[in-house]
């Protein structure tokens, strides 16, 4: 299993636009073969701070799913990023 997690930062006042501009890209990974959880999210604390996550069952169905990523716009908006791949290999509960 694969889990992507982590942060970007964007204006604060882009926010909100440039979660709701991922609906769809949050949709087609949920329906994507292999795609166990994917969210984008506002942070309840920080006005300009975007929460990452998702989690995958195999690097081949992320491979696919990920094509060329966020299109220019998106990127542009982004003033700093800090998401990383984490390889999980046990699983419990807790």
């Amino acid at each position: 299993m694969l889990i992507i997690a982590g942060t970007l930062t964007v204006a604060a006042a882009d926010r909100d636009a440039y979660v709701r501009d991922c609906v769809v890209a949050v949709e087609a990974a949920r329906a994507h073969r292999g795609c166990l959880d994917f969210s984008v999210s506002a942070d309840p604390v920080d006005p300009g701070r975007i929460n990452v996550y998702e989690r995958w069952d195999n690097e081949a169905d992320l491979l696919t799913f990920r094509g060329s990523g966020p299109d220019q716009d998106q990127t542009g908006q982004i003033l700093d990023a800090d998401v990383k791949r984490y390889v999980i290999s046990d699983i419990q509960d807790p």
